[in-house]
């Protein structure tokens, strides 16, 4: 669900809290069918006639940095950013359809991490995450931003350093 004044809902399930999954995407477009559903990245909108041009779901296997086995589900959906449509972006209702009918034959896992491939043509490929879908005036806006690098043992290392550090300075204040 969306709030309406531009206020962003935390992702019920999401694996990581910076991703979003392609099953909060939906929950939070399901009241807002009529709406458009614009994307934006690089500081602006996805023009209005942008086309969602491939789903693709994959199940990965690998070994980190650390030597660590890694193993996810992860869903990409292509958009072609380019001037083909009208003036008006793809209603929210429309983009749940795409996604719907690609359910009928892939196996989609709503909870998979959401991975978004946006070109126009002519520039490559860009990856990006999704935020938290938010109503802006009578639309609804999905900012996209690049998918960075990362070190998942550093990663690790720093969420236990938090972690031992919140048990320490938690409610006794010790620091």
């Amino acid at each position: 669900m969306l709030s309406p004044d531009n206020h962003k809902i935390a992702p019920a399930h999401a694996m990581d809290p910076s991703d979003l999954t392609i099953g909060d995407l939906l929950d939070a477009l399901a009241d807002h069918t009529e709406k458009p559903l614009v994307f934006r990245y690089d500081g602006r909108p996805v023009k209005s006639g942008y086309h969602v041009t491939e789903v693709k779901a994959g199940q990965f296997s690998a070994l980190d940095c650390g030597a660590n086995p890694e193993a996810w589900s992860e869903i990409f959906v292509q958009l072609w950013d380019v001037d083909e449509g009208g003036p008006v972006h793809m209603a929210a209702g429309k983009f749940v359809a795409i996604i719907r009918k690609v359910a009928d034959h892939v196996a989609l896992d709503p909870s998979a991490k959401l991975t978004f491939e946006v070109s126009d043509g002519i520039r490559p490929m860009e990856l990006h995450r999704a935020a938290q879908p938010a109503l802006v005036g009578d639309t609804v806006e999905v900012e996209l931003s690049p998918r960075p690098a990362s070190c998942k043992p550093r990663d690790r290392w720093l969420e236990e350093q938090k972690a031992a550090g919140a048990s320490c300075c938690g409610a006794s204040g010790c620091c």
